[in-house]
């Protein structure tokens, strides 16, 4: 492992024909935040390594300048500020050390795997290196789940509907300068075709369905968190924040009725934690942090007894997939995801913000038989996902779509100057030979 500034960047290693320099671009990454991206990009490092003769290019936001390389990954940081009320968030503003990055590794494949500012980083590299094809993962439906959420709250509906309309505008933009975009499901390509998006594809993301397993229940493991009862122990896994709705969970947890016996553990962290864990002080909830280990993560899933979510924009739902690889039935709302995660049979769903509907779903799902649907949630993960099949999709068609779509904007760029020099000289243009 080697570890230097960015201003000292070596260069990539020498390719064969075989091997490309993919490069992985993200504001969303955190090593103490959890979050889906941050989980895709582990799992990809590790099959890149394994499964393929490429090397990899990594650039997430740090607490510096800083590179490490080990073998053909290479994991840049670029040193950002944290994002105010999400400390375990930074957001890259430093677009010209991201534009220098680039330019010095060169990579066959940008994939941009979030929408502020970094796409349009891509585009620009791209236009000084025509030949980079670029692929984009439209991983939250963002004018939705972050502009209309968080306008609304704070200027009205109005407000919020128009701000949602210039999202989407801003989206539809973006996203079209994008030799292959993909979605993770196939709601998501709907509305991105709506916006006259169209080279896209649906990637379903994957879960270790090795490492997720109901074997690693640990019976002594409510004890250990210091919450009683002999009911029912719910879980959830993710941000604790608003875009999550974690405020919903802690007010279904006070409509469960006494006698069920229930207690719950949240994990992970996020701007409402600390609020959150005071307003609970009185109930059996136990608030532990983000899990660094994903080993101590299954852990905690399998030792629990029903997963719960009131998310209302999930677009894929990676923990929701761990926790049914564990053997968990689901109680969540019906909308986003949600709905293709949770078939029918495999959990219960409600309104969306309705923390009545789902503290009766918890106490009908614990008295009709919380592990017979668990165990159906854990076949449906095992026959349907997985990462390496999500990841030899990237590899053996959106990629290869991608760099035929660059292919062809090359050769869309030189039949353009051509005409333009012949206009130019006033010779007139032989469109069949040009």
């Amino acid at each position: 492992m080697f570890v230097q500034p960015i201003a000292a960047a070596p260069g990539a290693a020498v390719r064969d024909s075989a091997s490309l320099l993919i490069c992985d671009l993200t504001q969303s990454y955190s090593p103490a935040g959890g979050g889906g991206i941050s989980t895709y990009l582990r799992e990809k490092r590790d099959y890149v390594l394994t499964r393929t003769p490429h090397q990899l290019l990594q650039i997430v936001p740090g607490p510096e300048d800083r590179i490490t390389i080990n073998g053909r990954h290479i994991f840049a940081e670029v040193g950002a500020e944290p994002v105010r009320g999400s400390p375990n968030y930074r957001f890259i503003l430093r677009t010209d050390a991201v534009r220098d990055l680039l330019a010095h590794y060169r990579p066959d494949i940008i994939e941009s795997l979030c929408p502020w500012v970094l796409p349009w980083t891509a585009i620009n590299h791209r236009r000084d290196y025509p030949e980079t094809a670029l692929v984009a993962g439209y991983r939250t439906d963002f004018p939705n789940a972050h502009i209309h959420r968080v306008v609304e709250a704070k200027a009205g509906r109005m407000a919020a509907d128009f701000m949602r309309v210039l999202a989407y505008g801003y989206a539809e933009v973006t996203y079209r300068e994008f030799d292959r975009v993909y979605t993770l499901s196939e709601d998501a390509q709907a509305i991105l075709a709506r916006k006259t998006i169209t080279r896209t594809d649906v990637m379903p993301l994957g879960v270790d369905t090795r490492l997720f397993i109901p074997a690693r229940r640990d019976p002594g493991y409510r004890a250990s968190l210091g919450l009683p009862g002999n009911g029912p122990l719910l879980v959830y896994a993710g941000r604790i924040d608003n875009e999550k709705r974690a405020d919903r969970l802690v007010d279904m947890f006070r409509r469960l009725p006494a006698d069920l016996d229930a207690a719950m553990v949240m994990i992970g962290d996020g701007k409402l934690r600390d609020r959150l864990a005071r307003e609970a002080s009185d109930l059996p909830i136990a608030f532990t942090g983000f899990e660094k280990d994903r080993a101590g993560l299954a852990r905690a899933l399998a030792s629990s007894d029903i997963y719960v979510s009131a998310m209302a924009d999930e677009t894929f739902g990676i923990s929701v997939l761990e926790a049914q690889a564990c053997g968990l039935p689901v109680v969540g709302v019906a909308s986003g995801a949600m709905p293709d995660r949770v078939p029918h049979g495999l959990g219960l769903l409600g309104p969306v913000d309705d923390t009545a509907a789902m503290a009766a779903n918890v106490v009908k799902l614990w008295q009709d038989g919380a592990e017979l649907v668990g165990a159906r949630a854990r076949a449906m993960v095992v026959e349907r996902y997985g990462w390496d099949r999500t990841f030899e999709r990237l590899f053996t068609e959106i990629y290869p779509k991608a760099m035929a779509r660059a292919a062809e904007r090359l050769e869309e760029d030189s039949m353009r100057l051509f005409r333009r020099r012949r206009r130019r000289d006033g010779s007139p243009v032989d469109y069949a030979s040009a």
